[in-house]
Formats: structure tokens, C-alpha cells, sequence
């Protein structure tokens, strides 16, 4: 179905002949300049009208004229295509994804294959794979630092999410850790959501260390709204440094606050998870591609389509073919009076 944005405009299509005929040229009593243009051609028009003589010339220009006219002005009112209802997912949940991107996921304790990576590679290999199967939820992606930003609002185009989590740079919302932020947002784009349906998995290697809200305040507000939180501690226990006395044994860990994640996820009905490797990772997020789907409001759907280009190509083209013919020594009268 085709509909116009401002159909008023068409309102205006008497215009030009209204003002011919409020504006009715007088004899010409003194010498005047002569300069080309489309009025000497209605002008003409009009000369050979009142003797009932139109050349098929003449009839061409003025078809041009009134088609140049009438397409600028379907071209004004922004016609439209509306497409047929599409109905969107009605079951599934409202589950925003929250990845730390601090200077510590920079850590290379993951292995992928053969190689040796760090952890946020390994995260983009195995939540990639997770947004992918989430067919019927609307995901949402965070990326916090120092500070938390929204990278996707919630949305059913898990391609788009996915795409956006693979362009995440490590360091780019700073090098410090704020989950309580993260959460935070969180619950400002989930709380609107229908009960039972919020649900939020926090993925982080370190301690809270940045931003305004203290995650222990970030749970009870987050509970306080319905959301569910699912944490994931993410790195591994043990690494093997060669040094020159040696092999020293370090834990890249030593840094992750479980305690802190064990309490986010009690106090929202969530659960903790520990990935040290990327096989336990991949084994956490099919735990929770388990979630149960729930009954949400159907959603209606009208793709859109703009068309105002076709009339505007429509006016270009008479446009055209209007200054050819008064430029090819076909026109009678190439000069008007002014």
C-alpha cells in the first residue's frame, strides 16, 4: 500500500494556472530586454491558444510542464510503501549481554585450537556462537570498562549483536572494571521489559574498581526491577612463566571478586559460573541457552519503503527535455518579454 506523508501538498497543483490567470501579461508599450526561459514557452502557449493554433511542439511543452509540476509535487507529499504485517517472535527473553573489555581481558591464559589468546578472543568465539542460537529472544549488548556503554538496544537481529561484539576492542571503554555501572544500565534498558523475562549474564575477569555504583547496590536494584543476573567469572587459575631461574607458576586470577559475582547472582535469583578455559565457557553458555522462553505481547511489524525519488527522476527528466527543446532552434518563440 502506498500512502503520502503530506498529502496537503497537492492542494497546490491549481497554482501555476491560478497565477497565469491573476497575472495576465498587458500589451507591451515600451522596448523591454528578451531573455530565454520556460515562461516564454507558456507564453507562447498562450499566444497560439487564443488563435486555436497549437503547433504539436507547443502541445509537447506544455504536457512537460504540467508533468515537471505535478511530479515535483508527489515528489513533496514523501509517498511511501507499506508493506504486508509481518508478526515478530512472540516467546523468548529479554536478555541483555554484558562483556567486560578492561585492559585485564588483554590476559593471553585462553586457548583456542592450538594458539594461545587472550580472554576477550575467546569470549567473541563462544558468546558469538551463543547469540546465534538465542532464535525468538531480543538481546542487547554492554561493554564496560571504566565506564558501561549500550552498544545494542535490545533487538531481534542477533546478526547485528554479534557483529557489534566482534568489533569490541580491548581497552576501549578504559582500562578499569565498573560492573556496578554495567549493571546499572542494565536494569535502565531492562526494567520497562514484562516481568519474568529480564535477564542479564555479566561476564568479567576482575573486581569492581571503577564508576559511581557500588555492585553490591547494583544487585538490590537490579532485584528490586525483576532482573535475573547470571555471572561469569572468566580466566584461568594457573599459568606457566619461563623466567631465567626457571618455570614460575603465576594466577592470572588473583584479581577476579567471585564473592562479589556469588553475591550479584543470589540476591537476583541468578547463578554463578567459573569459566578457566574456553571448553568451560562454551559448557556455561549452553547451560544457559537452557533458559525457559516466556509469553510476551505479539508485535506487528510493517516494513517501509520510501518512493519519493521516482517522481523527483520523473521532474529531472521533463526538466530535460524541456531545456533541450527550447535550446534546439525548434522554439518558436526562444525569448519572452520582461
Amino acid at each position: 500500500m502506498v500512502t503520502l506523508l503530506w498529502p496537503w501538498l497537492l492542494a497546490l497543483i491549481p497554482l501555476p494556472w491560478l497565477y497565469r490567470w491573476w497575472r495576465a501579461p498587458d500589451e507591451p508599450n515600451t522596448a523591454a530586454l528578451y531573455a530565454p526561459g520556460y515562461a516564454s514557452d507558456v507564453e507562447s502557449l498562450d499566444s497560439k491558444g487564443v488563435r486555436g493554433h497549437w503547433s504539436p511542439l507547443l502541445l509537447l511543452k506544455l504536457v512537460l510542464l504540467n508533468l515537471l509540476w505535478l511530479s515535483l509535487l508527489l515528489a513533496l507529499t514523501r509517498p511511501t510503501w507499506t508493506g504486508d504485517a509481518i508478526a515478530l517472535p512472540t516467546t523468548g527473553r529479554d536478555l541483555m549481554i554484558t562483556v567486560d573489555i578492561s585492559g585485564s581481558m588483554d590476559t593471553r591464559d585462553m586457548q583456542v585450537g592450538n594458539q594461545m589468546t587472550d580472554r576477550l578472543t575467546a569470549v567473541k568465539v563462544v558468546v558469538g556462537d551463543f547469540v546465534q542460537r538465542r532464535t525468538g529472544d531480543r538481546l542487547g549488548l554492554i561493554l564496560f570498562g571504566t565506564q558501561a556503554y549500550l552498544q545494542t538496544p535490545l533487538t531481534f537481529d542477533r546478526t547485528t549483536v554479534n557483529t557489534l561484539l566482534q568489533e569490541a576492542l580491548i581497552g576501549f571503554a578504559g582500562k578499569g572494571t565498573a560492573i556496578g555501572d554495567a549493571i546499572g544500565l542494565g536494569v535502565k534498558r531492562l526494567r520497562e521489559r514484562p516481568d519474568g523475562s529480564r535477564v542479564m549474564i555479566l561476564l568479567t575477569d576482575g573486581a569492581n574498581n571503577s564508576g559511581e555504583i557500588n555492585p553490591a547496590q547494583a544487585a538490590e536494584l537490579a532485584a528490586a526491577n525483576g532482573l535475573k543476573i547470571y555471572t561469569v567469572g572468566i580466566g584461568a587459575d594457573e599459568i606457566q612463566q619461563r623466567t631465567l631461574f626457571g618455570v614460575r607458576r603465576l594466577n592470572p586470577s588473583a584479581d577476579l571478586d567471585e564473592v562479589a559475582l556469588q553475591d550479584i547472582a543470589q540476591k537476583t535469583g541468578g547463578r554463578y559460573f567459573r569459566a578457566r578455559n574456553p571448553e568451560e565457557l562454551a559448557h556455561i553458555y549452553t547451560e544457559l541457552d537452557r533458559l525457559e522462553p516466556v509469553e510476551q505481547e505479539a508485535e506487528i511489524f510493517r516494513p517501509r519503503k520510501s518512493l519519493f525519488h521516482w517522481p523527483l527522476a520523473v521532474s529531472l527528466v521533463s526538466s530535460l527535455l524541456l531545456a533541450l527543446l527550447s535550446t534546439s532552434g525548434l522554439n518558436p518563440r526562444g525569448a519572452r518579454r520582461v
